[in-house]
């Protein structure tokens, strides 16, 4: 029954990721599906080792780039496809004040259509440090790649997001 006792202690020690696993996936895409499908493919890519006794010691970077790597291939597939992830999935909340709600909605679109416009290296360095709170030094281990290239891609992408969310406000406005 190794199978089995392998099940549960992969459930009880990778189950508290799935928010970390989620956030990244959507970062891919913002097709509620396709994210589902990257967290279930993550999940499934990140037993097959554990079953083989491979590990890891630290549980959410190692869980972060498995889900990275299955992000990547999902872009890779679909720029095969001439696909582009959407900007279809929109969050709501329970605000009472409509108008607070829709300008709240309006500037998280505008602000992941940006991330998704930033090149991906770029786009995977924010979401990695920014959004899921690893360090540069867990974000270059992840990413596979110097701590320093991880900082110019978060600075440079930083900077990128605020010019865009600037322009897509300043339009917004003359409209």
């Amino acid at each position: 029954m190794k199978r089995s006792h392998d099940h549960e202690d992969f459930i009880k020690v990778a189950l508290p990721c799935l928010d970390l696993v989620y956030n990244l996936a959507r970062r891919f895409t913002n097709d509620r599906y396709i994210t589902e499908d990257l967290v279930q493919e993550t999940y499934m890519k990140a037993f097959e080792p554990w079953v083989d006794g491979r590990k890891p010691h630290d549980i959410k970077p190692w869980i972060a780039t498995v889900c990275l790597n299955v992000g990547r291939s999902y872009l890779r597939r679909a720029s095969t496809r001439r696909e582009r992830p959407t900007d279809e999935f929109f969050e709501t909340t329970d605000r009472t004040d409509v108008e607070d709600e829709a300008i709240t909605n309006v500037a998280a679109a505008a602000a992941r259509s940006a991330l998704l416009d930033l090149p991906d290296e770029q786009r995977i360095a924010i979401t990695l440090m920014d959004i899921n709170g690893f360090t540069a030094r867990e974000t270059a281990r992840i990413m596979g790649t110097p701590r320093g290239t991880v900082l110019s891609r978060v600075h440079r992408g930083r900077k990128s997001l605020a010019s865009a969310i600037e322009r897509r406000a300043h339009d917004h406005e003359k409209t």
